[in-house]
């Protein structure tokens, strides 16, 4: 009697315990195994259950559009999305010193004054020639006032919302194990065209031209000049990136450089939509990626060792 309670005992909660267990660490066995796919999965997933709430209630699906759902699509999203998963990818296949390697190149801010000179001034420039070379957009202009106000908070802001969540993820972990599996060009280029798909629902509202009443063509349209804008803007990031001794700060800041005037710009070129100034900054990074590229030969400043 004593000798069947004692396996009772001991021998059966041992094995109920050891069940999740074992899937737990097959689970975290195969995340290291396809780290990438892992990583892209759980940004994609975590950012879009954030968001799906706020895109039905567009459609009329949910009650109450905008509200606590509108205050998670924009807030949310990123830091659910690409920094969350980068952070439990990182802490999964290289433990806590590589948490502590992505806490190093997040306040790794000394580089040479000409980057952020290229990044605070240059970046403006590039999209303010972007909108002068559109026809009919400088027209609309109405004025820089507003602009010279609020551009230091929005940027701090930007930084806060997008710039900084979303950089630790793509910028963080994705870029450094794509450049190194297929070469820096084609690194790039896989990494924009999944950020610009990390965005296809957001098509779906009014935030990025869709919504209720809005043809499929449009939302087509303004999407591809949306993934191409992105890509081009991938390949001047990872050209920064590299140069910076992979510092996910300065990524951080150039991102929000570039998010910035778009935010606050929008309002200073009435009637304006988003495909319109999407197509504004495709022509204002779309040469200078290009001439990196030639330049570079489609390295991009990369070095395998800097890995």
């Amino acid at each position: 009697m004593s000798e069947n309670t004692e396996r009772i005992v001991f021998t059966e909660p041992s094995e109920r315990l050891g069940q999740p267990t074992g899937a737990l660490k097959g689970l975290k066995q195969a995340m290291r195994k396809h780290p990438l796919f892992s990583f892209f999965f759980m940004a994609y997933a975590f950012s879009w259950i954030i968001s799906i709430p706020y895109v039905l209630s567009v459609w009329g699906l949910l009650p109450n559009g905008g509200g606590i759902a509108l205050l998670l699509f924009t807030f949310l999203k990123a830091y659910a999305g690409p920094a969350l998963a980068a952070i439990i990818m990182t802490r999964i296949t290289a433990g806590k010193s590589g948490l502590r390697g992505l806490r190093h190149r997040l306040t790794q801010w000394r580089a040479g004054w000409q980057w952020y000179l290229f990044i605070l001034v240059g970046i403006p420039a590039l999209l303010l020639l972007g909108i002068i070379i559109q026809p009919g957009l400088l027209a609309r202009f109405e004025g820089l006032r507003p602009f010279l106000l609020v551009y230091p908070v929005a940027f701090f802001a930007v930084f806060l919302q997008t710039g900084l969540p979303e950089e630790i993820g793509w910028r963080g972990f994705a870029l450094p194990r794509m450049q190194p599996r297929y070469g820096p060009l084609r690194g790039t280029l896989l990494l924009g065209v999944l950020w610009g798909f990390w965005y296809s629902l957001w098509f779906l509202t009014p935030d990025h031209g869709g919504g209720p009443g809005t043809s499929f063509s449009t939302v087509l349209t303004g999407f591809l000049i949306f993934l191409m804008m992105i890509i081009a803007i991938a390949i001047i990031i990872t050209w920064v990136f590299n140069h910076t001794q992979g510092s996910v700060f300065i990524a951080s800041v150039l991102h929000t450089s570039i998010n910035t005037p778009i935010v606050v710009w929008i309002p200073l070129f009435r009637p304006v939509n988003e495909t319109t100034l999407d197509l504004a900054n495709l022509i204002a990074f779309g040469v200078p990626a290009l001439l990196i590229l030639i330049m570079t030969r489609g390295r991009l400043g990369y070095q395998p060792r800097q890995e």
